[in-house]
């Protein structure tokens, strides 16, 4: 079966969690994943059995869309409901013209400091390794871009005007942490912040309305992709001598793949009917498309 499996995460459970469940549910050990979810997040987790691990990399770089609820006010060490809190400030009523701009000029490219509470490594650590021991290390910003922000819920203010949350959906590019995006929200307001709840609700081409949770699973409830399908994003080619490059890891010209699709693409998909045989890259400086990718079967 090498399918991709859209699991709905539920709370208290890590991604890893997730895939030692499905290696158990399809009995398989070959089992991955491509965006990691934190525990006390929720929602969309894509999981890939047996021969569609191997699309792992070519899937993690795929946008994501979350909901979010940001919590305006306090600001904690983990930067989201799980950490303890180092920051108040008492706020004052804020119009929702001025959230929903600030919200705004987040929109497009810019640089994001990743937080330290999370898995990124520096000299062969992870973040939060030094950050529970108290160590401070410099960490260099990531470029990131945010493709899509609004707010989608009233401005809600608590204990006499202590804090204030609002929804907020967002579609961002691979890397994108949204606890430090509702920790930056909160700085152009002027105040501490943190990230009250997350769910993921889209990976690529895969949504929420595919995804099942672990228990309807375990009962056969859920929709098995392809692994074609995951794919169909890049323009493929069902073509003998394509095939025989792509079963042989040979490289293919320029010139050939734009007489079969009228242009450069920057990936290609090698098909026979409906197997995947190979993923291709064009490389510029070779003048060729280059094997990315190559199944046996």
């Amino acid at each position: 079966m090498n399918k991709i499996i859209i699991v709905d995460k539920e709370k208290n459970m890590t991604s890893h969690d997730v895939v030692n469940k499905i290696r158990k549910i399809f009995k398989t050990k070959r089992v991955g994943h491509t965006g990691t979810l934190d525990p006390n997040a929720t929602g969309v987790l894509v999981v890939c059995l047996n021969e569609a691990t191997k699309l792992v990399q070519f899937l993690e770089s795929d946008q994501k869309t979350y909901l979010a609820r940001v919590c305006i006010g306090i600001s904690t060490d983990t930067e989201d409901s799980e950490g303890t809190i180092i920051d108040k400030k008492e706020i004052q009523t804020l119009s929702e013209e001025l959230v929903d701009s600030t919200l705004r000029s987040f929109l497009g490219e810019g640089l994001q400091f990743p937080p330290m509470f999370s898995a990124i490594k520096k000299d062969g650590k992870k973040l939060y390794e030094y950050a529970r021991k108290g160590e401070t290390v410099v960490v260099e910003p990531r470029r990131i871009n945010i493709l899509d922000i609004h707010r989608i819920s009233s401005l809600n203010y608590n204990n006499e005007n202590q804090t204030f949350e609002f929804d907020f959906i967002t579609t961002v590019s691979k890397g994108t942490y949204i606890r430090t995006l509702c920790v930056d929200i909160g700085k152009n307001l002027g105040y501490p912040a943190h990230m009250k709840e997350l769910r993921r609700i889209k990976v690529g081409s895969f949504d929420l309305i595919d995804a099942r949770k672990i228990s309807e699973i375990e009962t056969g409830n859920y929709k098995a992709f392809d692994m074609l399908e995951s794919l169909k994003m890049y323009k493929a080619i069902d073509d003998e001598e394509f095939i025989i490059k792509a079963n042989n890891g040979m490289k293919i010209s320029i010139n050939k793949v734009v007489e079969k699709l009228g242009k450069q693409e920057k990936r290609i998909i090698i098909k026979d009917e409906d197997k995947l045989i190979a993923i291709y890259e064009l490389d510029l400086e070779k003048k060729c498309y280059k094997a990315a990718r190559v199944w046996k079967y």
